[in-house]
């Protein structure tokens, strides 16, 4: 074995080139225009420098030889090279310096020949060491880039949310979240998180459309890519868990004006849609100008309601549920009345003692538009 391997320290710049060709001819990779063939050759040649003399010389130089097989599999993964094409030229390497082992031990002593054959199972788990470097190497250095992407991922996707991505930053934006700059999006506010994706990803699909995601404490947002349609037709695709609410913004254009549509998103959420439902903002801006100002919300409902909220609790809900139906029929006594399973003089009777009890007239318009955003605001913000 030395004195083959001592010949072979001679004649690295020959193997080298060997096994650059066989590398080449074998695995269509390392013929790409990607591959510098300079590179290529500097990195055979250091690994086959280090791998023969540590066959000399194992105590002294073994550490080396491992450290320049890491460096290789680490940079090749940085690189994005395939781990399956960096070990079969890590075999061809070796299969190249082990013929040629035999060779020369054949051409210059035929009995050492034979007695090389019984050293081949080591040279073999030498080979076998290496190239489990190589993929532990790889590999570690894929789980750091992976991190490193999936936290910037995560940076990125928060700072549109949050508003702090500045114009420079729409450009990789673009780039690492592949969603277009002047795209027009909805964000969607999902009050169950646990249905949100937590590791980053390419855009997926979410009701139909391109999607990125973002899981904060208690609430998950998307950004939603809209194309040509409206934030209506991703209301309608949404499928929303049982047990959780979602709150839909109006449409926005470019990355530049997501923290807009989180925010009205939020808002969206916080009028507090039924369980397994989203709410579009568009269809509740009542509501969200209630919860959009609470205290002057508390307030309303004092001036509007108080002397109801005043009543037994079964002549509040009563007189409450009443004018909730009579609003929603529109001001119609008859069709509110079908909704209570009532006649329409109980409704119109009920109507005329709110008046008595408030003071206030349900024959004006201001009233009306008064009651009922003071409706809305003792349904969401009143214990």
């Amino acid at each position: 074995m030395h004195r083959t391997a001592r010949v072979l320290v001679d004649e690295l710049p020959r193997l080298t080139d060997r096994i650059v060709a066989l590398m080449k001819e074998r695995e269509p990779v390392y013929r790409s225009t990607c591959v510098d063939s300079h590179e290529l050759w500097r990195e055979v040649h250091d690994s086959l420098s280090n791998n023969v003399r540590s066959l000399l010389y194992p105590k002294e130089t073994r550490e080396a030889a491992r450290s320049c097989s890491w460096r290789i599999g680490a940079e090749r993964a940085a690189q994005g090279f395939p781990l399956d094409a960096l070990l079969h030229a890590f075999r061809i390497g070796c299969t190249v310096v082990w013929e040629h082992l035999l060779e020369t031990a054949s051409r210059d002593d035929p009995l050492g020949a034979r007695s090389l054959v019984h050293v081949a199972a080591d040279v073999w788990n030498f080979v076998d060491e290496h190239c489990t470097l190589v993929a532990e190497a790889y590999h570690e250095v894929g789980r750091q880039l992976a991190w490193h992407r999936e936290n910037r991922y995560r940076l990125i996707v928060a700072a549109l949310l949050d508003g702090t991505a500045r114009v420079s930053d729409f450009p990789e934006a673009e780039e690492v979240l592949g969603l277009p700059e002047q795209g027009r999006y909805a964000v969607v506010a999902l009050e169950d998180a646990d249905v949100a994706p937590r590791a980053p990803r390419p855009p997926e699909v979410y009701g139909g459309r391109p999607t990125v995601w973002h899981t904060g404490e208690g609430t998950a947002h998307a950004i939603v890519l809209l194309g040509d349609t409206g934030p209506e037709e991703l209301v309608r695709a949404l499928t929303v868990p049982p047990a959780g609410r979602a709150g839909v913004s109006p449409a926005v254009t470019g990355l530049a004006a997501v923290n807009t549509a989180r925010r009205l998103a939020d808002t969206a959420l916080r009028t507090r849609p039924a369980p397994g439902e989203a709410a579009l903002l568009d269809e509740h801006y009542p509501e969200a100008l209630v919860v959009s100002s609470p205290d002057l919300g508390v307030a309303l409902t004092e001036r509007m309601l108080g002397p109801v909220l005043a009543l037994e609790p079964t002549d509040r809900e009563m007189l409450l549920t009443t004018l909730a139906a009579w609003l929603e029929a529109e001001g119609s006594a008859r069709r509110a009345g079908q909704l209570l399973f009532c006649h329409r003089n109980t409704v119109l009777n009920r109507l005329r003692r709110y008046e008595q009890l408030t003071g206030r007239s349900l024959d004006r318009p201001r009233t009306v538009v008064e009651l009922s955003l003071a409706l809305a605001a003792h349904r969401l913000l009143v214990p």
